[in-house]
Parts: structure tokens; sequence; C-alpha cells
């Protein structure tokens, strides 16, 4: 067994020829390399990938146990977007469409998809699930599958670099993979679930220690790639823990350091150049493509020192009260590791202090969780302000894009390794009573943390004049359907009727990326026009503006612009204040077709027949 802190066997399980017996046939070659594979693997291995591949669906049980009307609670609008990508990636597979780009949303400028979250190295590969299930299934098993891999992949780390006892390596991996933050992103981001990330700390390590340095470069550049593909963000947080690692690791053995350099002068090269071979084309389409745009500004949205000694609201010991607090919202509660949690680090810290893992580890999550506190950490109870040193990289590209807050994910695999140590440690002491109570110790920090199910609600209904194809008689070739509310960041139902009905409408609006104004600055929605912007202010105010020439002949000018035939009004929220807008904007009253209020307008290129005859009542 080869950790960080030891030398290299001299032989591997993986290279080892395997024996023959006279007179048998020599085993084939999948045998050869198969085997001394499955020698290694023992039954407890394979209980701890059954275990965190049981116990996941339990924390998803509520969305598993109905699929197509149950909606995660905490999720906010990012459930309906996440499942707008998974079907229109499986739409653009289905029919051999541009991967990186569509007008079915936001027409006509539409979305720069490698821009988004649109995660094509898993929702390409499940594209089949996609068109046959749909996107709650593929969305459901992207959460599920997500967090229990990255358990499994961390585990397998573990057991390989860090400790010796497997248990050990179980409890640091479900740290890792089931802390508060990673819990609190299982909310809606799929893009989140790292179970890539520790594969790719994994050859990092055999290139620092100089193994097979040609062919872990290529495998490191193309979990690199891959990872690309799932999530750049999280690639972006993992470099980041990464480099506080070495950094802090080579400052506490400058003579591993060295070697590992030597090493890596060999292996980083090929990594890049295998990575920026596969990506290159796809990055340029990200960073200088139609809908690109550039850095993010989102305001400061950090963590406050105090929340990382408190508990988030699906832990068994949290209150949602209080977190709410500390956090924008139930989906970015990046810390709440919880005070016990914290008291057991600083102890395991100081008994092992004077290995150089333990103080890389120390300096990783701190610095994680000081980066998180962003640009300006107001010290608790006291006006003393210290300047964070998230100020020196947030103007960095990328950086700028980047939620602060996040940060604090780094923590949870530096947690998950120091809490191993400590298993791993107890586990080979001979002081039963030592053993019993340090063991005891872990379990009354680890208890308070453990997530609780994700709660969900009912899932508002597609109407049927979209369920029935019903606008099908009001949009002529080339023209949109234009919902109302127009999707937006805080509304995104018009998304869900896409991405249940296949992508069969084009509309305008919608959540995802995009350039704002003339410097292309990124934002959460399209560029909002005059009419976009009037229903979206009486969407969130509930107050009816007054209508005059000017508001009718913008709206007259932006339906012009997004080609529509037919404007829809859904019964929900406000949806009283937006008739009587639409009714004085459009000079009449809406029809009411198929649970929804209509108003057919027919502007842009137009077909006026369908099977079903003429349109109706156009205006």
């Amino acid at each position: 067994m080869t950790t960080v802190d030891q030398q290299p066997d001299q032989t591997s399980v993986v290279t080892a020829e395997p024996a023959t017996i006279p007179g048998q046939r020599p085993p084939g070659r999948f045998r050869r390399i198969a085997g001394p594979i499955t020698r290694a693997v023992r039954p407890f291995d394979i209980a701890v990938s059954v275990f965190f591949l049981l116990v996941t669906p339990l924390l998803y049980m509520n969305l598993w146990g109905d699929l197509d009307h149950q909606y995660l609670t905490d999720s906010g609008p990012d459930q309906n977007q996440a499942e707008w990508f998974i079907a229109i990636t499986a739409e653009n597979v289905a029919h051999l469409h541009n991967p990186f780009f569509t007008t079915v949303q936001g027409f006509p400028d539409g979305v720069n998809l490698m821009a988004n979250t649109v995660m094509l190295g898993l929702t390409v590969p499940l594209a089949p699930i996609t068109l046959a299930f749909g996107p709650t299934m593929t969305y459901a098993l992207l959460l599920t599958c997500g967090l229990a891999a990255t358990g499994i992949t961390w585990y397998w780390v573990l057991r390989r670099w860090a400790v010796r006892s497997r248990p050990a390596a179980a409890v640091g991996a479900a740290l890792a993979a089931f802390a508060p933050p990673m819990i609190s992103h299982g909310n809606a981001h799929p893009n989140f679930m790292p179970f890539l990330i520790p594969l790719i700390v994994d050859r990092a390590l055999c290139l620092c220690r100089g193994d097979r340095v040609v062919r872990n470069g290529v495998l490191l550049g193309l979990f690199t790639a891959y990872q690309i593909f799932i999530g750049e963000e999280a690639l972006l947080l993992a470099a980041v823990g990464m480099l506080l690692f070495a950094a802090a690791y080579a400052l506490a053995d400058r003579g591993r350091a060295r070697n590992a350099v030597k090493h890596l002068r060999k292996g980083l090269p090929i990594a890049l150049t295998v990575c920026l071979t596969l990506v290159a084309g796809s990055l340029y389409f990200q960073f200088f493509g139609p809908g690109s745009y550039r850095d993010v500004p989102h305001g400061p949205v950090v963590n406050s020192p105090l929340s990382f000694l408190e508990f988030s609201g699906r832990s068994l010991a949290g209150d949602h009260a209080i977190a709410d607090r500390f956090a924008v919202n139930r989906m970015e509660q990046n810390a709440f590791y919880g005070w016990p949690l914290a008291a057991l680090a600083l102890a395991i810290a100081v008994r092992l202090w004077r290995r150089p893992l333990v103080k890389a580890l120390v300096c990783t999550a701190i610095g994680g969780a000081v980066l998180s506190m962003g640009t300006r950490i107001q010290i608790p109870g006291t006006h003393v302000v210290l300047p964070g040193p998230w100020r020196l990289i947030f103007d960095l590209p990328l950086f700028g894009s980047v939620i602060e807050s996040r940060f604090g994910m780094v923590c949870a695999p530096a947690l998950g390794v120091l809490v191993a140590l400590a298993v791993d440690r107890l586990a080979a002491t001979p002081d039963l009573r030592l053993k019993v109570w340090g063991l005891a110790a872990v379990a009354a920090a680890l208890l308070p943390i453990v997530p609780t199910p994700y709660p969900t609600n009912a899932r508002p209904p597609v109407p049927d004049f979209i369920a029935h194809g019903t606008w099908r008689r009001y949009v002529g070739e080339g023209q949109t359907l234009v919902p109302v509310p127009l999707a937006h960041s805080y509304t995104t139902e018009s998304q869900h009727w896409q991405s249940a009905t296949r992508m069969a409408f084009t509309m305008p609006g919608g959540y995802f990326m995009a350039p704002n104004g003339p410097e292309h600055i990124g934002n959460y929605n399209p560029e909002p026009r005059p009419t976009y912007r009037l229903l979206g202010t009486v969407y969130a105010s509930g107050r009816v503006p007054e209508i005059g020439p000017q508001q009718k002949a913008e709206a007259e000018e932006d339906l012009t612009y997004w080609k529509a035939g037919v404007v829809v009004l859904a019964p929900g929220f406000n949806a009283a204040p937006l008739y009587e807008t639409l009714k004085q904007l459009l000079g009449r009253d809406g029809t009411l077709v198929g649970g929804v209020w209509v108003w057919d307008v027919d502007y842009g290129t137009s077909a006026a027949r369908t099977q079903e005859g003429e349109r109706p009542g156009t205006a």
C-alpha cells in the first residue's frame, strides 16, 4: 500500500504476471489484465459500493416515487433549467443538430449551450434514456448516481493513497461525497456531482510519483477533458484545491516536492496536449461563438465564518430558519460543516501535525474556507473587517464567473481525508479504550450532518393547450409561442412545457447564461427587450402599470422581433395583473383555450393553414 507519505512499493499487483500450472492452458489476455485487479478487490470494497448505491436513492425517494408529478422543493427554478438542458441535448442528438447552440429558446438570438451547464459528457450518452423516458428520469439518475459515484471514487482514492483500513476509507469517502455543501448542490446541480475529480487527483498523484508518466499523462488529459464536458466550475474549484494542497505539501516536504516537480515536468505537458486537443474547438465556441459572454457579475455571495460552524437545513441536526440566514438560497449552502466536525478536525490536526499530509490537508481546508469568505471578511461579533485573499484572484479570467462561497466545497475532501486518517490510526491501535472513545468522537462529529431525504412538492401540470398540441393551430412555420410570464431566472414553467413536449415549439426568453449590453457581460437571462422587462415587473410586483401608446408600440415591435404566433398566459402566480396588462397591450381580451388564455397575434412569417383548418381569429 502506497500513500503520499510513504515510499512506493517496488512491485505492483497490477503489473504482476499470473502464475501458470504445468500442463494448463495459459490465461487469455483479458484474464491476465483483469485477474490482478479482481484479486485486489475485496468483498468489503463491493459492500461499500453497494452501500453508496443503495443509500443515495433514499435521499431522492420522494422524487423517484413519482417522477411525473414531483419537483424538488428546494431546487427553485434550477430543476426546470437542468431538465431543459437534458432535453435539448437529447433532441440535438436525435436530429443531428449542433450540440453547442440552439434557438429553440431565447429566440431569435439563441443559446450558447457550451457556455451553459449543458453537461454534454453526461447528457449525450444518456440521450436514449431521455428520449425514451423523459428528462426527469435522466435528471434523477444524474443526481442519484452522481452522488453515489462520488462516494465510490473517493473511497477508491483514499484506499489507494491515504489509509490502510478499508472502513477508514469508507468513512472519509462518505464525508467527502455527502458533506453538507454536496447535499446542498444535490438539490438541482448535476454538474456539481464530482465523481471524476477523485480520478483526476489519482492520476495527478501517479505523475508526482513518476509512475508510467506517458500513460498517466494521457489518462489525466482524458479525465480532465471529460470533466470539462461535465462541469467546468467544479474542475476549477478542484484545481484551486489541488494547488493549495500542492503548495502546502511542498513546504512541508521539500525533498518529495522536488522529485514530484521533476516528474510533473514530463507528465503535465502530455496531459495538457491531450486535453486541449479534445476541447479546443468546444472552448473556442464557448468563449467566442454566438451567445458567448464575459464574466458574470453576481455581487458578493460569500460564506460567513460562522456558517462553517452551523448545520445546513438538510442535515439531521439542521434548522432551515438558522441556515437560511447564512446562505443566499438552499442550493448554495456551501459551508455548514458543524462545530463538532470542526472541533474533531482541529483535534486530528494537533494529534497528527507531524505528518506532511496532515499539514497540507489543514492548509487546503483553511485556504478554501477563507477564499469562500470573499474580498472582505468581517470578524463575527465585531466591526473589524479584514481583506480576503479572494480579492487577489477574482479579476482573473474565469474566476469572475465563480460564486466565491463555493470554495467552501474544497473543505469537503480535505476533511474527509483527515477523518479517514484518524479512523485508520484508531483501527490500528491496540488500546481498546482509546479506540472506543476515538470512534465515538468521530461518530458524534458526523452524526449531526447526516443528510435527510430531499422534500418534494406537486409539480404544476403542463396545460392541455400545450400537452395536447392545440398550440399548433396558432403557430405557423417559423413562428414562436410567447409564454407569459416569459421564462426568466425566477419563473421557468414554460421551459418545463418545452421539455415535456420534446422541444416541439420555439419561444423567446429563458433562464440561461447570455450576453447583455454592448460589452457582452454575462447574465442569467437574455437581453431584456421592453415587453420582456415590463411583463417581468408585473409578475414580480403584482401591479398593473400604466399602458400608453409607447408600451403598445414596444409590444408590437417585440412581438414582431420574436415572430410571435400566439401569446399564452397560464393560471398561476399574479395571473390576474398579467392578464389585464396583456389585455391593454394587445387591445382585446384573451380567449380561454385548453386551460390557458390565448391571444392569437400572427407576427413574422405565417402558415395560415394546418391540419385543423385556418388559424382562428387572426389579428
